[in-house]
């Protein structure tokens, strides 16, 4: 599957980076600095930061993978990056509450068993100046969803392309010692399909709900801000940002708006490794509208109003950095994370987990 090659690809470029970070464990890097002290980069991006001038990089200093905010590459530098992510929803829930799929379709004609999400997004980070950063970014997503039928029928369906592009600009606003203040605006452009058709029971070529759309359809604001601190082996953050939607889109609604909070702290064990552990805080709104093609009494995942959700994760990471070599300043990232509570205005599918790897290399 295609998926799996994108999945093979990330995998064999990690293991090659610590392959080269075992490699090159002993003695001091003498890289130099490409990187403000407290770099943040921006959603699934994540960048190597500096202490200062003449000081060895320091893995802990990129953040958790799953973090977005604001980065701050130097001056001149430019940083490409891969991320990939797998998320994995099982089971249905109505609040805090898990239902069976019976009781589901005792509501509707069909109830949606799971759902895979798969994506690898490719971007690219430049420093305007040592404290003004900006990047892009866009993903390409591979979804699927198994459903069930009143009549017992399971059946799948599927959906890929590319994803809204998202274009942002960073600006560390306060520095104080090891301690940052960074600001983060952007927006995402709606260049991924709301029109997304598979087969289903109803026939070839239909409409797909709403989960399994690649795009929003709207202009979205990224607003974002963050903290970081650190000291000798250690290093903290915190962060709190949005996507606020913008209009209506051609199709006659509005995904929910979503907002999020983040604190996490890492350490670091050696020059080429570190670990990391984060909280995240989640609420996403209704759709306001609908889609008029779509039958909220078919499936609860065509219903505008069975979208919102809060939720509480808990994020446990791994950041590699290869200190010397060939492919000195090269980052990986690893994070699993976990829902530890959610209520959803359900019937809707719960969250399950998701893995994210990152990789980037500072030029």
């Amino acid at each position: 599957m295609r998926r799996t090659g994108a999945t093979g690809l990330v995998c064999l470029l990690g293991l090659a980076a610590v392959a080269d970070a075992n490699a090159s464990t002993h003695g001091p890097s003498s890289t130099p600095p490409l990187l403000a002290a407290a770099d943040t980069p921006s959603e699934g991006m994540s960048g190597m930061a500096m202490e200062g001038m003449g000081a060895a990089m320091r893995p802990d200093m990129a953040p958790p993978q799953g973090v977005a905010g604001s980065m701050s590459p130097r001056q001149g530098v430019f940083m490409p990056s891969l991320q990939y992510m797998h998320m994995r929803m099982d089971g249905n829930r109505d609040g805090s509450s898990d239902v069976s799929t019976a009781e589901v379709l005792a509501q509707f004609p069909v109830a949606p068993l799971n759902m895979n999400v798969d994506m690898l997004m490719g971007g690219v980070m430049y420093g305007v100046t040592d404290d003004i950063s900006v990047m892009a970014m866009v993903p390409y997503l591979w979804k699927s969803m198994d459903h069930v039928t009143r009549m017992g029928a399971q059946f799948t369906t599927e959906s890929e392309g590319f994803g809204d592009l998202r274009v942002l600009g960073g600006y560390e606003v306060y520095k104080w010692g090891s301690h940052t203040i960074g600001l983060s605006a952007g927006l995402s452009l709606p260049t991924g399909s709301t029109d997304e058709r598979d087969r289903t029971p109803a026939g070839p070529n239909q409409l797909l709900p709403y989960p399994m759309q690649n795009g929003s359809g709207t202009f979205d604001l990224l607003p974002g801000v963050t903290y970081t601190g650190r000291s000798d082996v250690w290093s903290w953050g915190s962060q709190a940002n949005a996507i606020v939607r913008l209009g209506e889109n051609d199709d006659n609604y509005t995904l929910g708006n979503v907002y999020s909070a983040s604190i996490w702290g890492a350490r670091r064990w050696v020059n080429w490794l570190s670990s990391s552990v984060r909280v995240t805080g989640e609420a996403v709104e209704n759709i306001d509208g609908a889609d008029p093609r779509l039958n909220p009494l078919q499936v609860p995942t065509a219903d505008p109003d069975r979208r919102a959700g809060k939720f509480v994760s808990l994020g446990l990471g791994l950041n590699f950095l290869i200190p010397s070599g060939v492919l000195q300043g090269t980052g990986l990232s690893v994070e699993g994370v976990v829902p530890v509570f959610q209520t959803l205005d359900g019937p809707q599918i719960e969250r399950d987990y998701v893995i994210l790897v990152g990789l980037s290399k500072a030029f």
